[in-house]
């Protein structure tokens, strides 16, 4: 089976959760012997062609001409993926599916269904209107329109979570049976403390307690809330320290939310952090804290519980279903910081319950969410569409069209 996958982010670069997930997958699917060719966005210094674990990427970058908003900006990433997969697509003419990730991606995957007659899986990652908790201006509804176009123009759309798929019948109304879910996963070979130049004391002191954060700096993320809970957990454990990793458009006001507090000195805004560090920061944590008001998955949690660091979440969204409340992990009500910080308080005051938390965490994660079968299900979906494809007229008038080229330019040959 050949597949052409379409994702804005693949590593190195990445802003959010979506480059791991692309990684991971395509290196799963290519070990189930899937043909995968991947088209995403380049960088300075990266190739524009090469194999990773036997997936075929290309990179693009958009025009080098100056856009006026960020909506340009996709319009031109989306024309630069359809000239370098144009001749791709020509060059190996049996391709069964299109898979695009989310809204970024739509412009190109669209057109390729519609000039090869390919059929198109969409995968929403998230919404705008969720992102947002509503649709405010003109920006977030032409970015969810797209999203809903995306929908519409997909042979199965793939959620991550029911939460996920809950939001996508309610938003862009794509009936049950167009649906599927298929969930994030996790290698936990990517988060073991490899040895490097890092030491524990460039973000503590021996004797504090760590409280982490790793994620996107954005208002949805609720870090806020962890500020606001600070006071009192410190109150109970004067020697905690809050490491928040990431960057993003909220990093601002959460610098002076803490100084408001007068938690300064306590709370450590490290910026972004390669794999190495976060990975070290998990080891050296007391506890992993995601206090999200919105989150669709909630890959971050995965991340933590693979790297044996007990977890707190919000009880929302794609996190409620990864963790189960004393079980493997600590749950607080979303937005209320005395409930955050009762569950740090329980993680810090009672190591041994904690530890337990964790050992079955990472047993869960080993048995629930590893690519080989995440892989698996994507494959089966595949199939599944291909095999509807294949019996569908739209196949049908593809093939008449195919011989009718070929009799005509087959005179001229």
């Amino acid at each position: 089976m050949r597949v052409a996958m379409f994702s804005w982010e693949y590593p190195p670069k990445s802003v959010g959760g979506l480059a791991q997930h692309v990684y991971d997958l395509t290196n799963a699917l290519s070990d189930l012997g899937v043909d995968v060719h991947l088209f995403t966005m380049g960088e300075p210094g990266l190739p524009d062609y090469e194999r990773v674990n036997g997936v075929k990427v290309y990179r693009v970058n958009p025009y080098n001409v100056s856009s006026p908003d960020f909506t340009t900006w996709v319009t031109q990433l989306n024309v630069a993926m359809l000239e370098k997969a144009i001749p791709v697509f020509n060059e190996l003419s049996d391709w069964n599916i299109i898979h695009g990730h989310d809204w970024l991606v739509a412009y190109a995957v669209r057109a390729l269904k519609h000039a090869y007659r390919r059929p198109l899986i969409a995968t929403i990652h998230a919404t705008e209107y969720g992102r947002n908790q509503g649709l405010h201006n003109n920006l977030q509804r032409h970015i969810s329109d797209v999203e809903w176009w995306l929908c519409y123009e997909a042979w199965q759309v793939i959620c991550c979570s029911e939460y996920m798929k809950g939001e996508v019948k309610f938003v862009f109304q794509v009936p049950d049976d167009k649906l599927v879910i298929i969930p994030n996963g996790v290698d936990p070979a990517n988060y073991i403390q490899k040895n490097n130049n890092i030491s524990r004391n460039n973000y503590a002191t021996p004797d504090e307690k760590i409280i982490f954060y790793v994620g996107r700096l954005v208002r949805e993320k609720g870090v806020q809330v962890l500020l606001d809970a600070a006071p009192m957990i410190l109150g109970r454990v004067p020697n905690a320290k809050f490491v928040i990793a990431g960057k993003g458009p909220y990093l601002k006001e959460l610098q002076d939310q803490a100084k408001r507090m007068g938690i300064g000195n306590r709370v450590y805004f490290t910026g972004y952090v390669d794999d190495y560090t976060r990975n070290s920061l998990y080891s050296w944590s007391d506890v992993a804290v995601f206090p999200s008001l919105y989150e669709p998955f909630g890959i971050v949690a995965l991340e933590a519980m693979a790297a044996r660091t007990p977890v707190v979440v919000s009880d929302t969204g794609g996190l409620s279903e990864i963790v189960m409340h004393n079980i493997d992990g600590l749950k607080a009500y979303p937005g209320n910081p005395r409930s955050l910080a009762d569950m740090i308080l329980t993680i810090l005051l009672n190591p041994g319950p904690a530890q337990q938390l964790q050992q079955n965490a990472y047993q869960k994660i080993k048995q629930r969410f590893n690519w080989q079968d995440i892989a698996a299900k994507t494959l089966d979906v595949y199939q599944k569409v291909w095999n509807e494809h294949r019996s569908s007229s739209w196949h049908v008038r593809q093939g008449r069209m195919f011989d009718r080229f070929s009799r005509v330019f087959g005179k001229y040959s």
